[in-house]
């Protein structure tokens, strides 16, 4: 893939609130495009305006930017990374624009939350546990336990049995680790079969929380090239799936609502908490007059 860079005018984005699936305040996104090609990225619609969603564009400025941005915040809040692109794919390897993004971090005492399909975050153990100390949470995306078929529709990323191995060294090192599984994509991963899996693999890597979302978002240029890759993957889906979802956007699992109420029994049983955990901050405590 061509890597370019590029100038940002604005590193963290606020995050509407209450952002209830992560908790964030700060979005921050240090590249556009990404290079582990999952074939459901939403980040392909032409919305988000990237032009060459396989041409990564690297943030030149963005170190620069991030330090100034964190000095002028007055209340400190959680920044999330991995929204658009995976802040370790590939690339980060020789650029570390993640790592230096997580000094600053540190630095400034500002709680954080990854998402990632790499094991690459690894490398930035230490500096997670000491974000840690005032709050750090890496969740992994997956979406499957078999390799083979993660291996079919995130074709650029490590495999699946390669995050679980990452999450139980983070969790291993004391770093707050968990699981996101979405997309559920209908046809192909939508049974209770496969969620328990899941999440009973990620108890046993050491995951303290899950999360889900049963069934895909598509749109516009996305849809295109979601179904032509399920055209060349798996012949005769596509038609499957133009027939259920037509032109929809949200495209529910088969059985989602059975698949919603069974995740929260699952989650229980497995010691698991449902949904990420969030950055509360402390508050000041009142001094009694005597």
């Amino acid at each position: 893939m061509a890597v370019r860079e590029i100038e940002a005018i604005a590193l963290l984005s606020p995050v509407k609130q209450p952002d209830r699936w992560f908790g964030l305040r700060y979005s921050m996104n240090l590249y556009r495009g990404c290079q582990h090609r999952c074939i459901y990225c939403d980040s392909r619609s032409l919305c988000y305006q990237i032009e060459d969603f396989d041409e990564v564009q690297v943030k030149a400025n963005a170190i620069d930017l991030l330090r100034r941005e964190l000095a002028a915040k007055r209340s400190k809040g959680t920044i999330g990374t991995g929204s658009m692109s995976d802040p370790y794919m590939p690339v980060e390897r020789d650029l570390m624009l993640t790592q230096r993004a997580l000094q600053l971090i540190a630095e400034f005492g500002f709680p954080l939350h990854v998402m990632t399909k790499s094991d690459l975050v690894l490398r930035d153990l230490d500096l997670l546990r000491t974000i840690g100390r005032v709050f750090s949470s890496v969740t992994f995306t997956i979406t499957t336990v078999d390799d083979q078929l993660g291996s079919e529709v995130e074709p650029g990323a490590p495999l699946v049995s390669t995050r679980f191995a990452a999450m139980g060294r983070l969790a291993a090192h004391g770093v707050q680790t968990g699981v996101a599984i979405m997309p559920i994509l209908p046809l192909l991963e939508d049974t209770l079969e496969n969620v328990e899996a899941i999440l009973r693999t990620a108890r046993d890597f050491g995951a303290t929380y899950a999360t889900a979302s049963f069934g895909v978002t598509l749109r516009d240029r996305q849809r295109a090239y979601f179904l032509e890759q399920l055209d060349r993957l798996y012949p005769g889906m596509r038609a499957e799936y133009e027939r259920r979802y037509g032109d929809q956007y949200f495209c529910p699992a088969r059985g989602h609502r059975y698949l919603e109420q069974e995740f929260d029994g699952l989650c229980e049983s497995r010691g698991l908490k449902t949904g990420v955990p969030h950055y509360r901050p402390e508050r000041a405590q009142q001094l009694r007059l005597l």
